[in-house]
């Protein structure tokens, strides 16, 4: 797997953190230096820490273990359904579904009802009800393409899950810690790391960091799993 250079990171602007008054103090080994008040990131570090999340990941997927993408801040969220499709990984990109770790059976059942409804209305089932019934399947199916849209046929809780931002995603990542289901993901300087099993030193807020990231993760897993099917 080839991971990208400095040179990649830094035309990315993966190296721009946060300003100094709003970094997390923990995070202080992740930064390179403080230019204009603003904390930039030391690539060296991305790049260590890059290499040690994708052996991670390519062994959980070369196991048979799914990896959950979940992003949903607005510059991110496309990013986030390209990237875990590319992957052939579920994603929630529009918001957190609760208890999504801690009472998985509950979310299954929704899973289940969105794909029952979406082969009813493809096959034309759906037609045999009134229009306003059909109008109240269709606004359901609408809400559960937002909740269950991205996670297909999930059938068990993901093995893993890559988050674009610990800060926004925080009942994600504190549900996923207390099934103990490992955590990767961007750490900006102002998140706290120990947040992370796996955290990659870098700009969760800028489209071209979020892209060269994503992208490299999504190789890395499609990487995988080719050489399990050879």
């Amino acid at each position: 797997m080839k991971l990208p250079t400095v040179l990649d990171l830094l035309k990315a602007g993966v190296h721009f953190g946060h300003q100094k008054g709003r970094w997390h103090p923990k995070a202080k080994d992740f930064i390179f230096v403080e230019r204009g008040g603003v904390h930039i990131i030391d690539l060296e570090k991305t790049l260590e820490r890059m290499e040690v999340a994708v052996n991670q990941l390519q062994r959980i997927v070369a196991e048979g273990g799914v990896v959950l993408f979940v992003g949903t801040k607005r510059q991110g969220q496309e990013m986030i359904k390209k990237y875990a499709i590319a992957s052939g990984m579920p994603y929630i990109n529009e918001r957190w579904v609760g208890g999504f770790f801690t009472n998985f059976p509950n979310v299954s059942k929704l899973i289940k009802k969105y794909r029952s409804l979406k082969e009813q209305k493809e096959t034309g089932a759906l037609q045999k009800y009134t229009k306003s019934e059909q109008v109240k399947f269709a606004k359901e199916i609408e809400k559960l393409d937002k909740i269950v849209g991205g996670l297909g046929d999930l059938s068990k809780i993901p093995d893993a899950i890559f988050v674009l931002d610990a800060k926004k995603e925080k009942t994600a990542v504190a549900e996923a810690k207390k099934r103990r289901v490992p955590i990767f993901g961007f750490c900006d300087t102002n998140t706290n790391p120990d947040l992370f099993n796996y955290p990659i030193p870098a700009n969760d807020d800028a489209i071209n960091s979020i892209d060269l990231i994503l992208s490299t993760i999504s190789e890395a897993i499609k990487e995988a799993k080719a050489k399990v099917a050879a």
